[in-house]
């Protein structure tokens, strides 16, 4: 099976994490994308944040599909970081494909991650473009170092067979929604 992981805080879930995970699944040829719910991401305020529960049920809501996977893996494994949660992963499920899914407005940042070059060790890393960070996210160190470990958007279905690190830049279907301003509209940061 190929898997691609989609992690974040879902605060709120919304129709872009979907398209996403949609393009995802048939432009990489996956089997399944799970939603990894985080109970807590250590770079996000906890103030706002709503309960876990809440954004579980809203994700599946969202999600809507039988091959999108929410799940709160993180509270039931109790990692923090996401370097952890995928080494589990690859360590209990050896025989799963796995393939990191990251907007890119998360690979403009992920410099800032927990031993983000370990996680670019564990398994190959799909950036699906997002509004406003295609250029930004294309000159971020990661993507730099990462360049040399590139796939063509021709070989996109490829990605989960080849050893990391790998990593491929997908243009997607651009949408303008994001959990930050879902809040901002509804008055809550």
């Amino acid at each position: 099976m190929r898997i691609g992981l989609l992690g974040g805080s879902f605060n709120p879930a919304h129709a872009a994490h979907r398209e996403i995970s949609l393009a995802a699944l048939h432009r990489l040829g996956l089997d399944q994308v799970w939603w990894l719910v985080s109970p807590q991401n250590p770079l996000k305020p906890v103030k706002g944040m709503a309960p876990l529960g809440q954004r579980l049920v809203e994700a599946r809501r969202i999600a809507a599909h039988p091959r999108i996977i929410v799940t709160a893996l993180e509270q039931k494994l109790g990692t923090r970081y996401t370097v952890d949660t995928l080494s589990h992963l690859r360590r209990h499920y050896p025989s799963l494909r796995f393939v990191w899914l990251m907007g890119a407005d998360n690979l403009s940042q992920m410099r800032h991650w927990q031993d983000w070059r370990h996680i670019a060790a564990l398994m190959p890393i799909a950036v699906l473009d997002r509004p406003g960070y295609s250029l930004k996210a294309s000159n971020s160190l990661v993507a730099q170092v990462l360049r040399p470990h590139r796939a063509a958007q021709h070989d996109a279905t490829a990605l989960a067979s080849r050893p990391a690190p790998a990593f491929i830049y997908l243009k997607t279907k651009l949408n303008p929604l994001s959990a930050t301003a879902i809040r901002a509209k509804h008055g809550s940061s």
